[in-house]
């Protein structure tokens, strides 16, 4: 299996995997989560890949982010380094939100002064300016979900790459209040429309992949591969139906 993680001025995949998959274990108990994924990401593409629970949308986030090695295939990221917002938020309790955003920062060796700058200009740009003092517990929690974003965002783009940064996220509005997760969908629209980030997003929420996606992959149930692609364009409602319509087949032809 071969990784290969780069920078270059002009590239137009960001992420681009040739019949990979995933085995854990060896022998009688081994399990393949994954197998023959081929997937391309175009740079600032927002790609949405929806399945349903237990068909390796995560390992194939894990992959990506390098945090995991693929057992068959190849994976290819032209991105410094990939960028993860996960289910929760994972904040430091002990640091205020600025510094939770900072910390991403330092971790890239930008100086004090830079990092302060930065970390307001992302702060302000998920509509938290004048929150930076407030440590996590004292803020709601799609307020901790932005300034976790705000974190991914600077993480993606820390090191000052030429193309847009890469921004994996696994279900992060999954444990949110109905009104809370839409606000914050139109929120993401916004900053990756503002941006330009690459986005790959998982959720088995059909309605959250029409909303959000430019193009909407849907993973068989396990070993995950893919089965169809959509563009999403036109009518979303008949996109949505027909979308549930192939998943529902999915989940039935498994548990058959």
């Amino acid at each position: 299996m071969t990784v290969q993680m780069e920078q270059r001025e002009t590239v137009s995949t960001a992420v681009e995997l040739s019949g990979v998959g995933k085995t854990f274990g060896t022998g009688g108990s081994a399990v393949t989560a994954l197998r023959d994924i081929d997937l391309r990401v175009a740079e600032g593409e927002f790609v949405c890949l929806l399945g349903a629970s237990g068909c390796g949308k995560s390992t194939l986030l894990n992959l990506i982010a390098g945090l995991d090695e693929a057992t068959t295939g190849t994976l290819s990221v032209r991105a410094a380094r990939p960028s993860f917002m996960f289910q929760e938020a994972a904040l430091m309790p002990w640091l205020t939100a600025a510094r939770n955003v900072e910390l991403a920062l330092q971790l890239a060796g930008l100086g004090k002064a830079a990092r302060r700058e930065r970390a307001a200009e992302l702060l302000a740009l998920v509509r938290l300016d004048g929150v930076g003092d407030k440590r996590p517990h004292e803020l709601s929690g799609g307020m901790r979900q932005r300034v976790s974003l705000a974190r991914a965002l600077a993480a993606a783009t820390a090191r000052g790459q030429q193309g847009p940064g890469l921004l994996l996220m696994d279900e992060p509005f999954a444990a949110l209040d109905a009104i809370t997760r839409d606000a914050l969908q139109g929120e993401l629209l916004r900053v990756w429309e503002a941006t330009g980030t690459t986005i790959v997003f998982v959720t088995h929420d059909v309605r959250e992949a029409v909303r959000l996606a430019q193009r909407v992959v849907l993973l068989s149930s396990r070993p995950g591969t893919v089965v169809r692609e959509w563009q999403v364009d036109g009518d979303e409602k008949v996109l949505h139906e027909e979308i549930t319509g192939r998943l529902r087949q999915v989940i039935t032809s498994h548990a058959a």
